[in-house]
Parts: structure tokens; C-alpha cells; sequence
């Protein structure tokens, strides 16, 4: 839940600083967890806890002290869970070790927030006290109660003229059922509260448990690539201790390892002699490849190691899936390498080869949501300097097959002779979507056309809460950015997947110049194929450069044309030379024209820009 520790503090080619090991009891110890909607204040919140304990020195300090990638600034969202261990003296005068996860707010990065839980005893609820509870407050809060923790509400943003403790105090017990009567009240930005919110920390979340004199049982938290140190392990220590020079054992892949460092995160990395119970680190050990760091793995000494391994975590499950190729076909070992390092410090992210007619050769890959697509496309191309072709997201559709097999099909260039297909059943989600009373109109209609099913309408105040059973394939274009847009951004969405059903689906093919396009074609609903497929159209029409020949346009369902735009040609004045004269030899100049032109088109290639995909897919903007 590391990414690359930032530049700011360490030059990463030294070997981090070592600082003298303090023997720290299990009653001095807090692990919690910042969990809270987008944009309610969590990292800021985390700012000041580092800063108020004086964590780091003021020239070091910045805004999203956490948020080490580029991308994470850019965008002012949390995208990996980041650590920090920060040392607090108490106004009983004790001194405390407190462990802090920032965790990402937005859905895609849920995956995050479910390993955060399992390496912490207690989460600080962060909630906006102008906005009050949203869809993912719900999500992150619930994954918290099954983790069994521990939670502290605090309220942020008191200090705004809009702020509504109180009624949002009564939200967070009407909505998600826990007391909120003894809420911080703080304001992450100036420094309200902070002091109040560390002792609640001491004195309301718990202490963790753990054996010191037992055998080694570590959580792998996550692991990261680092160019310099190797593959960086972060952990857990449940029991036991972990020393320098220790040989330790991945209980799930059986490797082994001599431990070359361990250490602490201060945000900068620190190294220190041993990490004992209830204390969250990170290892080197010569690993080489983050295939043998499994997340959810049980770390423990090669000799006299623990009998039985932790639980772990469930496997992430990839939703969205599309295929990115590179545009200089050249580049494709580039790609390789670049998705390979990328997969270490990602463990939600999957990829497998393909290979396309058009595109050449690439990969098909499996994230959680389209923000999540959009942020590895991205890292790709800005970290690797990578120029890549992203085709249509596509889900994963389960076929049934008349001879009873059945297939999962993740691209729908894939898809077989439907004449062979018995049927096919496509994935649905359960949304959640809380919405100001005014939008709820704009709300149901946009979901009554992405053939959503209602399960409930309540209202928490002056909000209406809405949950619909939607097919995930209407869901992963640009059902979001409609949904900010017909809301003008006040709703807020989360989603689970909740299985699969079947339904009539087709396969649109779509054809330019007579050519079937692999990267564009896409499974739609037969009821909604023929505004889909002249939308597509359409859209293309004014995306593809014009040729010196016309070029049709068409989307087909198997050989049926539903939908067709002609893209003009290019011409040149052929009979700007004949002064008067006779007419018949302009005729004569056009109609060779007209014959050079029809060749042209049989033999000619259309280049169709690597735009044109990706604003393709967005259908109805």
C-alpha cells in the first residue's frame, strides 16, 4: 500500500537511515485506518497528524504528504493506501506508536481499503460535515465493521460556513448505525482538533494483540518494486519478531529468504534492528519477483516457523477488462516490461497476451472500474514514455454453449458463431446512489435507460438513497460521468457485483472501409443495438480523418448492416487546367478520376487515429 516513497525525503540511492530500536509494549501501540468518501479529507487529515507530532521537520512538509505519484497530485485523489508511522506523547505523558493507513476514497481502489483493514485494529470515520454520509462513506464504513473495528466519526471541515455537525452527527446513526454522539470535531486544514482526535486515538481504539515469545506470523500487506532495494515487502507482525538476518519462509509459495533489512516507514524509509508484535514495517530480501510476494500471505522463519497461516485476503476479481497495444508495434517488449513492473505495486491489475489483425500485438487486461483503467493507461505512458491504443472496456460474459460447454468470453472479438451459442448471461451490479431530492428525476431516468431494475428508495434528510440492479456493461462507459453531469456532481455511487443473469446480447461488429475494426467491437443489448451501433457511426465519422477515396462506415450485427455513414473523399480540382473548350473533356478528367478512386478504395488503408478509439467509446456525450 506503498508506492515509491517520495523523493522529497530520501535520495533512494542511499541506504535509508537507521534509527535506534525502542522497545515499544503492545499497550503503547495504535493501528488505524483513515477511511472516508472522495474529497472528505483524508490525506489532509493525515497531514496533520504527521505534522502535529512533529513526524517530519516543517521544510519537508507538503500537502498529500502521503500521495507520492505524480498522477495521485494531479488528480487529488489517494490511489494507493500509504503507511506512516508516526510517535505521539500523550497528556498522561507516555509515549505511543501509531500506525496510519491513508486509504483511497474512490470505488475502483476499494481493494485497497480491504487489505488496509486486515493489517489494523480501529479506523477514524472521516466525514464531510457539509455534505454528510455519501455511497462510499457506506462501502468503506462497512468493510471497517467486517473487520471488526474499532471506529471513531470524526467530522471534518467545521470551520465552513456551511458545516452541519449536528445534523450529520444524526446521519451517521440513522444511516450507518453507530454512535456519532461523541464525534471529533475538527478541521483537517487549520488545525481544529487535532490534539482531541490523537487522544481519542489512545483512548478509544485498542491496543493489538500478539505473543512475542511465539513462532513468526507476519501479514504480507503488499509489495512494491523499488529500482534501487528490490522487491519492498510490507508487513504485519501479528506474533513473534523479525530481526535483520533472519531466514523467513512465504507460508503460500513455500520460497525462502534471507531478511537483508527491515525498517519503518517515517514517511521516509528508516531502518531499524527488529519489528515485534502489533508493529507494521517493511523487509528487503533479495526477492526478485513479486510473483512470490502473494498479498494476503503468511510470512514466518524457515525453522521453528508458525504451524497454522493466516487467513489472507479474497483474490481481487478484475470487472473491466480492454486490451492496450502499443501504437509503435516495435515497442511491444517495452509494453511487456513496463506491465510486468507496473502488475508488482498493483496487485489488483491482471494481464494476459493477445493478439489483434489490426493492432498486432499486445495485452488483455483486468482492472476494478475505468478510473482504475484510466490510472494504469496513464502510468504506462507517463512512467514508461510508452504511446499505447486502449480498445472498448469490454465485461466478462459467461456463454453457454448447445453442447452444454461453457466459456467465458472477455473479448468480444472472441465471441464464436452465435448459431452454436444457447445463451449468454452478463454480469449486474447493485448501486447505491445517494442523490439531492431535485436530481432524483434525472437519477431514475438515466438508470431506467441503462435497463436498470429499482430495489429501493429511502431518504436520509433532505437525500434520497436509491438502489438499482444495473447490468455492468451499461455501467463501465461513461455511466458516471452522466450520473455527475444530470446531478451537476452533487451524487455520489457504489457498486458490488452481485452475479450474473442472463439476457438477449449481441455482438456489434463494426466496419470501416468494408474492414472489420477488433479494437471497436462491442456487446450490446438487441433492443439498443441499432441506436448504439448509429451512434458509433456517427461518432467516427467525425473522428476519421478524410482520404482521398469515400469511406463507408457501417455497424453489423453478424452480417446484417444495422447502421452506415459515408466519409467523403478528399478532392482535387482534376479539370482546374481546361479553359472553355469542349465539355466533354472535363467529363473525360472526371470520370479517369472516378476509376482512380474506386481502385484506390479496394487497395487503399485507412489510418484511423488512436483518438478516434478512445473517444469512441464514450457513447453519449
Amino acid at each position: 500500500m506503498q508506492p515509491t516513497p517520495p523523493t522529497t525525503h530520501l535520495d533512494r540511492r542511499s541506504v535509508p537511515p537507521h534509527i535506534p530500536q525502542i522497545m515499544t509494549d503492545l499497550a503503547h501501540i495504535r493501528n488505524f485506518s483513515i477511511v472516508a468518501h472522495i474529497d472528505h479529507g483524508k490525506s489532509t487529515l493525515a497531514d496533520r497528524l504527521i505534522q502535529s507530532t512533529n513526524t517530519v521537520t516543517e521544510r519537508e512538509m507538503k500537502e498529500q504528504m502521503l500521495d507520492a505519484m505524480d498522477i495521485e497530485r494531479e488528480r487529488g485523489i489517494t490511489i494507493k493506501a500509504n503507511t506512516v508511522r508516526i510517535e505521539y506523547i500523550a497528556q498522561d505523558g507516555e509515549t505511543y506508536v501509531l500506525n496510519l493507513i491513508d486509504t483511497p476514497g474512490h470505488v475502483d481502489f476499494a481493494y485497497e481499503v480491504s487489505r488496509s483493514m486486515r493489517a489494523v485494529e480501529g479506523s477514524l470515520l472521516v466525514v464531510d460535515s457539509t455534505q454528510g454520509v455519501e455511497a462510499q462513506t457506506l462501502a468503506n464504513v462497512y468493510q471497517a465493521i467486517d473487520a471488526n473495528h474499532e471506529i471513531v466519526p470524526v467530522l471534518n471541515k467545521i470551520d465552513l460556513p456551511a458545516s452541519e455537525p449536528e445534523r450529520v452527527k444524526e446521519q451517521i446513526e440513522d444511516v450507518i448505525g453507530i454512535d456519532a454522539s461523541e464525534a471529533m470535531l475538527v478541521s483537517a486544514k487549520s488545525g481544529i482538533g487535532i490534539p482531541e482526535t490523537l487522544e481519542a486515538i489512545i483512548k478509544r481504539l485498542p491496543a493489538p494483540k500478539g505473543d512475542r515469545d511465539a513462532p513468526l506470523k507476519a501479514m504480507l500487506v503488499d509489495s512494491w518494486y523499488d529500482a534501487y532495494l528490490g522487491v519492498i515487502v510490507l508487513v504485519r507482525i501479528m506474533d513473534g519478531v523479525l530481526k535483520k538476518g533472519d531466514n523467513i519462509k512465504m507460508m503460500q509459495t513455500g520460497a525462502k529468504y534471507p531478511v537483508d533489512r527491515i525498517g519503518v516507514f517515517r514517511p521516509a524509509m528508516q531502518t531499524v534492528d527488529e519489528l515485534g508484535p502489533g508493529e507494521i514495517g517493511f523487509l528487503t530480501a533479495q526477492i526478485k519477483q513479486v510473483r512470490d510476494t502473494k498479498v494476503g500471505d503468511t510470512i514466518t522463519h524457515e525453522k521453528k516457523g508458525c504451524e497454522t497461516p493466516l487467513p489472507g485476503f479474497k483474490p481481487s476479481v478484475p470487472v473491466v477488462f480492454c486490451g492496450l497495444f502499443p501504437v509503435d508495434s516495435a515497442e511491444f517488449e517495452d509494453l511487456r516490461d513496463a506491465i510486468e513492473k507496473l502488475a508488482l505495486n498493483d496487485a489488483s491489475f491482471s494481464f494476459e497476451m493477445e493478439t489483434s489483425a489490426a493492432l498486432g500485438f499486445g495485452f488483455r487486461c483486468g482492472f476494478l472500474g475505468l478510473l482504475h483503467l484510466e490510472v494504469v493507461r496513464d502510468r504506462l505512458e507517463r512512467e514508461y514514455d510508452i504511446e499505447l491504443i486502449t480498445t472498448a472496456p469490454s465485461v466478462v460474459y459467461h456463454l453457454y454453449m448447445k453442447d452444454g460447454e461453457k466459456i467465458d468470453l472477455h473479448n468480444p472479438a472472441d465471441m464464436p458463431d452465435m448459431s452454436s451459442v444457447d445463451h449468454i448471461q452478463e454480469p449486474r451490479i447493485k448501486a447505491t446512489i445517494l442523490v439531492p431530492d431535485e436530481y432524483l428525476g434525472d437519477v431514475l431516468k438515466l438508470c431506467q435507460d441503462r435497463r436498470g431494475i429499482q430495489l429501493d428508495l429511502t431518504y436520509a434528510g433532505p437525500r434520497a438513497m436509491v438502489v438499482y440492479d444495473l447490468p455492468l456493461n451499461e455501467v463501465v462507459f461513461d455511466f458516471y460521468d452522466r450520473l455527475k453531469s444530470v446531478t451537476k456532481g452533487y451524487a455520489s455511487f457504489d457498486y458490488h457485483l452481485e452475479g450474473y443473469r442472463e439476457d438477449n446480447l449481441v455482438k456489434m461488429s463494426v466496419l470501416v472501409n468494408d474492414e472489420p475494426v477488433d479494437a471497436l467491437s462491442m456487446m450490446v443489448h438487441r433492443d439498443r443495438a441499432e441506436m448504439r451501433g448509429r451512434a458509433m457511426c456517427e461518432k467516427l465519422k467525425d473522428l476519421i480523418p478524410r482520404h482521398m477515396f469515400k469511406i463507408p462506415i457501417q455497424a453489423a450485427i453478424g452480417g446484417k448492416v444495422i447502421a452506415r455513414e459515408t466519409l467523403s473523399a478528399l478532392r482535387k480540382d482534376v479539370t482546374a487546367k481546361c479553359y472553355g473548350g469542349d465539355a466533354t473533356r472535363k467529363k473525360k478528367l472526371l470520370e479517369k478520376q472516378k476509376a482512380g478512386k474506386k481502385k484506390m478504395r479496394q487497395f487503399g488503408k485507412v489510418d484511423i487515429p488512436q483518438e478516434a478509439f478512445i473517444s469512441a467509446l464514450k457513447m453519449d456525450s
